[in-house]
């Protein structure tokens, strides 16, 4: 962990080429948590392909197929939060062909939902979803990539 940040943030890719710096990645994370003024975090964010976020999502959501990102809560608490995110690097990089901006952002936008999910948010409703879109595009346009969804991202 750096001497000058609360936060300690281990980036792993394994799935080739890091598509994003991980000075990047990590930036847009410590924006997310100081946002939501968590006080410290110890994080794990693993970039994989879509055949890893499927086995991932099987053994621990029951669930079939890729996703494009999934949190793990290891026991974080008031002060703090420790956790994991998985994203893949295969959707992000099919997604943004569809959104029409870089992978690198698509990758962004995921580990700002993934980190929001430890923070507590929750997107299984339609207005948590909204808040979730809506929180995401402040975040990522405050760090200068502007909005995914199109809100004024205020």
């Amino acid at each position: 962990m750096d001497d000058d940040t609360p936060y300690d943030i281990c980036v792993a890719c394994e799935c080739g080429d890091l598509p994003i710096s991980e000075s990047e990645l990590r930036r847009t994370i410590e924006r997310t948590l100081a946002r939501h003024a968590c006080p410290k975090a110890c994080l794990s964010v693993a970039l994989v392909d879509d055949a890893r976020i499927a086995a991932v999502n099987r053994q621990y959501l029951h669930r079939r197929g890729p996703t494009d990102v999934i949190s793990f809560d290891l026991g974080g608490d008031d002060h703090g939060v420790d956790g994991e995110v998985v994203l893949s690097a295969e959707t992000a990089r099919r997604e943004s062909l569809s959104r029409g901006h870089s992978v690198a952002i698509e990758i962004l936008l995921y580990a700002v939902h993934g980190t929001l999910h430890l923070l507590g948010f929750d997107d299984r409703t339609q207005a948590g979803a909204k808040a979730m879109h809506e929180e995401e595009d402040r975040i990522l346009t405050e760090l200068g990539y502007g909005p995914v969804y199109g809100s004024d991202a205020r």
